[in-house]
């Protein structure tokens, strides 16, 4: 059973450099068609300062993270057993290239069903820009499956 004591614990907050580049292969990666995601005319064209970051970048850039697996490492998962069981996001602003983001996350609940053969632990990412503004929140769930 993983240990509900690590509920609220917090990790360090780390910064990632919003490049505009890889906003432009991912756009392309995911089949985003809209030049504003790839065209920095476009994106000024339509009122933006820099191409923006699109949705679901954010993740990409969580796992820019010092140590990616740092949430498997504290609570001592099994990787193999390790499920990706959700991932939401919840945006109250926009993100540009040449932002520098910062990612604050958290263990905000760990729980068990089916009388302990899945466990769940929610992570929940708060994301600022380099003028502290809120970005987004990150919300994900990793599953471990035991038996």
């Amino acid at each position: 059973m993983i240990d509900t004591r690590h509920i609220g614990h917090t990790f360090p907050p780390f910064s990632v450099d919003v490049e505009k580049d890889r906003l432009k292969f991912f756009a392309k990666a995911i089949g985003q068609t809209d030049p504003v995601y790839t065209d920095d005319a476009a994106a000024r064209a339509a009122g933006h300062p820099a191409l923006p970051v699109p949705p679901t970048f954010l993740f990409c850039l969580e796992m820019d993270a010092p140590n990616p697996g740092a949430i498997r490492d504290l609570l001592d998962l099994p990787v193999p057993k390790v499920l990706h069981g959700e991932q939401r996001f919840s945006y109250h602003a926009m993100a540009f290239a040449g932002d520098t983001l910062t990612f604050a996350q958290r263990i905000a609940d760990i729980y068990a069903k089916k009388g302990g053969l899945l466990e769940f632990v929610v992570r929940e990412t708060r994301v600022t820009n380099q003028h502290g503004q809120h970005i987004a929140d990150l919300h994900g769930i990793t599953v471990v499956r035991h038996g």
